[in-house]
């Protein structure tokens, strides 16, 4: 695969029809059902009201991977930050820098928000992507744990 033509774009709503396949993906690869049209108009919702933002990658006029972030605050730090949700490229494009060209692509759009920082959660087996993110210089919480209430 040749990657001298990948460009990392903002995601518009107008995006949403071609991203929609590559976010179905996504929630299929951690387990949940296919549904591309629930995934369009979640992401339609998020981009139109300016709840997120995101970024693809696209070689030619393909998208072949995205990476998804909401902003949140640090009360403590008394700064922005952003929570990045997603990652996905897709399984042809693996392995070739995708990934690694979001992530950076992430880093860039945070630091000029002048934020504190990223965070992400991953699963527990996604020994990939934790290897990609310890790359570039992710650190693991060991401080505190994470709960949910599920509602």
């Amino acid at each position: 695969m040749d990657l001298d033509s990948l460009q990392i774009l903002q995601a518009t709503p107008a995006d949403v029809g071609a991203l929609s396949p590559l976010f179905d993906a996504y929630r299929q690869f951690y387990k949940q059902p296919s549904n591309e049209d629930a995934a369009r108009r979640f992401l339609f919702a998020r981009l139109s009201k300016n709840e997120s933002v995101m970024f693809f990658a696209q070689l030619g006029t393909q998208a072949i991977g995205l990476v998804h972030l909401y902003p949140v605050f640090s009360s403590l730090q008394l700064r922005r930050q952003w929570i990045l949700s997603d990652l996905y490229v897709s399984l042809d494009a693996r392995k070739h820098g995708v990934g690694h060209a979001l992530l950076n692509r992430a880093r860039q759009f945070a630091e000029s928000t002048q934020a504190d920082g990223l965070m992400l959660e991953t699963a527990t087996d996604n020994y990939t992507a934790q290897r990609l993110y310890e790359r570039l210089g992710w650190k693991r919480d060991e401080e505190f744990y994470r709960y949910f209430l599920a509602l």
